[in-house]
């Protein structure tokens, strides 16, 4: 292994770590059913809030709110992913790296 490789290897661990402390601070928010439910991930995927809105949302109708709440949670999820994706994308130049997005 030469220096500049090494010196590129170094470069690139600097600015995954850059990536990483910018996944932290990213924060998605979806809704669904209209309003009746509100998702907020950040970029670690990790769940920051959930508002259910109770004026929107039918209680005899449980149903209708579990599909709502998986619908946000998953459409949250995918949007973290993409923004993620492109973050880490930018920090490795485009370079596959096995075990990130």
């Amino acid at each position: 292994m030469n220096f500049e490789m090494i010196k590129q290897a170094r470069e690139m661990q600097s600015k995954l770590a850059q990536a990483q402390k910018e996944l932290k601070r990213i924060e998605v928010e979806v809704e669904a059913g209209k309003g009746a439910v509100k998702v907020v991930l950040n970029g670690e995927q990790k769940v920051l809030s959930i508002k259910i809105d109770p004026t929107l949302v039918d209680l005899k109708n449980m149903k209708q709110l579990e599909i709502f709440l998986l619908r946000a949670l998953n459409d949250a999820q995918d949007k973290v992913q993409k923004q993620a994706a492109q973050t880490l994308k930018a920090a490795t130049g485009g370079l596959k790296i096995p075990g990130l997005f």
